[in-house]
């Protein structure tokens, strides 16, 4: 498993759990992790490809072929994204499908915790998480066409004032790239150790 097939490619299901977790790639690492850690046997996991994180549009489709494709392989199945830029339809075909979601506006909240996350009202904060660090390039500085034009970097950002790096491990090399990540943003650099927050909560409740 490696970072370019789950952002192009997702992840399939194997093992022979009763519940299938569908997620978003940029997640997969960090739900193994969990699953392994907790001896979760009874959760599959199917990977959707992270780059949906740039397209929402394209995650509720994505979502709803995945249930379809796999309802009568399992028990039950749980949608490992929280609203994600849908504007609430993601919900809506969750409530539809009768599959149950994440709480919360974006993996960044419920990383931190919905609640803490919420208090904070940050609203000029661009936030990374360990996948994001290691993908930065191709979701943030490819797709915006920085490397091409670098002058339109403060007309993105001109609102914001720190990058928040979410840490869900303790990898003193990600916190490296981190810092460069923000470095190139001109934005100053704020390191936050989240660990797994309420994914570990939402995923113990299954």
């Amino acid at each position: 498993m490696d970072d370019q097939t789950l952002t192009t490619k997702g992840l399939a299901p194997h093992g022979q759990g009763h519940v299938l977790l569908i997620a978003c790639g940029a997640l997969a690492r960090e739900i193994l992790a969990l699953k392994n850690a907790n001896g979760w046997d009874h959760l599959d996991l199917q990977c959707l490809p992270a780059i949906l994180h740039n397209h929402p549009e394209r995650i509720v489709p994505a979502v709803r072929d995945a249930v379809a494709k796999h309802r009568g392989a399992y028990e039950n199945m749980f949608v490992v994204y929280a609203d994600c830029g849908t504007g609430g339809l993601l919900q809506a075909a969750c409530d539809e499908l009768g599959v149950q979601m994440v709480a919360g506006p974006h993996c960044y909240a419920f990383f931190e915790g919905n609640d803490v996350f919420a208090a904070r009202d940050e609203m000029t904060a661009f936030y990374l998480t360990d996948f994001l660090v290691r993908q930065f390039d191709a979701f943030v500085w490819e797709p915006l066409g920085l490397g091409r034009h670098p002058d339109l970097r403060d007309m993105y950002f001109q609102h914001y004032d720190k990058l928040v790096y979410q840490a869900q491990t303790d990898d003193p090399t990600l916190t490296e790239k981190a810092q460069s990540c923000a470095d190139r943003l001109g934005l100053a650099f704020e390191r936050r150790f989240t660990g797994y927050g309420d994914l570990k909560t939402a995923l113990a409740g299954l």
